[in-house]
């Protein structure tokens, strides 16, 4: 129960980081978000207090869900700080406004993902509304990238998730039915080419659905700092999370196809059919 109360009030201090930091929020969004940071608390909290899981995979696989969160968490730190320099600027913020400088210079090229996200602003939008998302934007596409590769060097250096010890299918993919028809392996690799399909598209096609749907969106609105917080974020992060999650399905699709040889090896060794490895 401790352990689940630390991440509920985790979660929450994610989801109210923008609130609390950023100048001018009014109360009745104050009092929305901090409804919302208690719904997140409380379905953390009971996610991980449950003896079975339900929900979140990898949940006794560590650190896939602890990279997700800090890395989130610092996407939704640096856009807040880079969107109250552009009007209360101090330190810490203009720490963060030279970093994402130096981030746009690298990230923000023709048709990369970065431009494509400020070309949805409209016409009339703001040359201080437009350097926010820019940099706005390359800070996050940068931290998520930066997370693809952590994640990588885990899986790929630090044998995640065999350091761990045993990996159970059954606990940290509750939503992956090993008996659902067809061969595991085969699954797990077209789920993960998928998943690493969307993660590549998405951070290209969102903005290009945005462009879409301009006339449907508001000056106002996109001006508001905790609307470009949350949208930048999710267009940053989700994309990334899909990646993450395909190199794991391929790293479990590896290891039970490992198993799966040295099954087979040993039953050829004493002597038993083939076939006999494959019921284990």
């Amino acid at each position: 129960m401790t352990s689940a109360l630390v991440r509920g009030l985790l979660v929450a201090l994610l989801v109210v980081t923008p609130a609390l930091l950023l100048p001018g929020v009014a109360a009745d969004t104050t009092q929305v978000v901090m409804l919302v940071a208690l719904l997140a608390a409380v379905l953390t909290m009971v996610e991980y207090s449950s003896a079975y899981p339900s929900l979140l995979e990898f949940r006794y696989a560590p650190p896939f869900n602890r990279l997700r969160y800090l890395f989130t968490l610092l996407v939704v730190l640096s856009i807040t700080m880079i969107s109250r320099g552009a009007v209360d600027s101090n330190g810490a913020s203009r720490l963060f406004l030279s970093l994402g400088r130096i981030v746009a210079q690298v990230l923000d090229f023709p048709f990369s993902p970065v431009r494509l996200l400020t070309l949805v602003l409209p016409i009339e939008a703001s040359p201080r509304l437009v350097a926010t998302l820019r940099l706005s934007a390359a800070m996050a596409y940068g931290l998520s990238l930066l997370m693809v590769l952590v994640f990588f060097v885990q899986v790929r250096l630090r044998g995640w998730p065999a350091r761990n010890g045993a990996f159970n299918v059954w606990i940290n993919l509750p939503l992956f039915d090993p008996t659902g028809g067809g061969d595991v392996v085969t699954r797990l690799q077209r789920d993960a080419r998928l998943n690493f399909s969307l993660g590549f598209l998405l951070p290209f096609l969102m903005p290009a659905f945005a462009k879409a749907a301009t006339d449907l969106l508001s000056i106002s609105a996109l001006e508001n700092p905790q609307t470009l917080v949350w949208t930048t974020t999710l267009w940053a992060m989700f994309p990334a999370m899909l990646i993450t999650r395909g190199l794991a399905m391929v790293r479990i699709a590896d290891m039970i196809e490992t198993k799966r040889r040295r099954a087979y090896a040993q039953a050829e060794a004493e002597g038993a059919p083939v076939g006999a490895a494959q019921t284990i």
